[in-house]
């Protein structure tokens, strides 16, 4: 390959219905799941189980939790480092970030919600939650992929399980200028 050329990154589908384990198109699928991390070490993930409606949905219900007052969002703690509201720090001040943990537990997301919205916000929590399941499906079909490659199956179930899940939430703002 010339060393100009720049590399694309490979497409992999995961959307076909008959994509189960044990069949053709499961291990055609995790033969260029295996390929792809050998030669780049990451792949773009083709999946359509997250209605195109979400997908939309999310941006805009990020922009209206992001658009509250620094105060609120303020108060979205954590014992955990970094899952806390991060935002209007002197070092990155055009980044913010909120994090939702385990955001497919529709439950877990209600109360955080309420953070924010203390009277509840039941379409952001289930967005956020919808978004979040449908992220975890992949996920989990790629790693069963991926335990299947390195044949570690026997393993599949304690890893699943030992699994946690964060959504992050984050927002770029561009760079405040006088320039046009």
């Amino acid at each position: 390959m010339d060393s100009h050329t720049p590399s694309k990154l490979p497409a992999i589908d995961f959307t076909k219905p008959e994509l189960k384990p044990g069949t053709n198109q499961w291990d055609s699928v995790k033969a260029q799941v295996q390929q792809a991390l050998q030669e780049f070490g990451c792949f773009q993930a083709l999946f359509d189980k997250i209605p195109l409606e979400i997908r939309e949905t999310i941006f805009s219900a990020s922009e209206e939790l992001f658009d509250l007052p620094l105060e609120i969002k303020s108060q979205n703690v954590s014992k955990t480092p970094y899952h806390e509201y991060i935002g209007q720090h002197p070092k990155i001040p055009l980044f913010e970030s909120i994090n939702f943990d385990d955001a497919h537990v529709l439950e877990n997301v209600e109360a955080q919600t309420r953070t924010f919205w203390p009277q509840g916000n039941t379409s952001f929590s289930e967005i956020i939650q919808s978004y979040a399941k449908g992220i975890i499906e992949l996920d989990q079909m790629i790693k069963r992929m991926i335990l299947e490659i390195f044949q570690v199956e026997k393993y599949m179930d304690e890893h699943m399980k030992s699994s946690e899940y964060l959504l992050k939430l984050i927002r770029y703002e561009g760079p405040r200028t006088s320039e046009p």
